[in-house]
């Protein structure tokens, strides 16, 4: 179901005719190696970088992250940027993505070096990220298999049990 662009809380939507034409597999299921170095536009129209790469959190099998390349020329002096999925919206009439940020958001958002590029499972580094782009973080609503029994239920004082004072009801 194709969504408005910014109303998705997981992944990526999807707007454009694209969806209602495509043959084969896209755009709701694609090659990852098919959306590299497609173009990002920010909500105020500019291009602020192309796809380099697609973050997978391997644990949760769900994307995580986008990587932009941003400024730079050929490659040289490029700043990486990883952008929440939930972010993104896939646009197919223009076979590009938007951010829902402005240019000068994307372009004073917390980059990297392509040779050190940080611990993308440090939930304290992603929650900033997220933060950034105001989204809630894509594991927000994740159960830990640690707090359910082998009957599927939370136990008391799982993840879903009210807090008091910071304490576990």
């Amino acid at each position: 179901m194709n969504q408005p662009m910014g109303t998705s809380s997981e992944g990526a939507t999807i707007v454009g005719k694209g969806a209602a034409t495509a043959a084969g597999p896209g755009p709701d299921v694609m090659a990852a190696s098919t959306l590299d170095g497609n173009s990002v536009l920010s909500s105020d129209g500019h291009d602020v970088g192309s796809l380099k790469e697609i973050m997978l959190d391997v644990r949760s099998g769900r994307i995580a992250y986008a990587v932009l390349s941003s400024g730079g020329f050929l490659g040289i002096g490029d700043k990486l940027l990883a952008v929440p999925w939930g972010a993104l919206t896939l646009d197919t009439d223009n076979r590009c993505f938007r951010v829902a940020a402005t240019a000068d958001q994307v372009r004073n958002s917390p980059g990297f070096d392509k040779d050190a590029w940080p611990s993308m499972a440090d939930r304290v580094w992603a929650s900033t990220i997220h933060q950034h782009y105001g989204r809630e973080p894509y594991w927000s609503d994740d159960v830990r298999s640690s707090d359910v029994t082998a009957t599927g239920a939370v136990p008391p004082g799982g993840v879903d049990a009210p807090e008091a004072g910071g304490v576990k009801l």
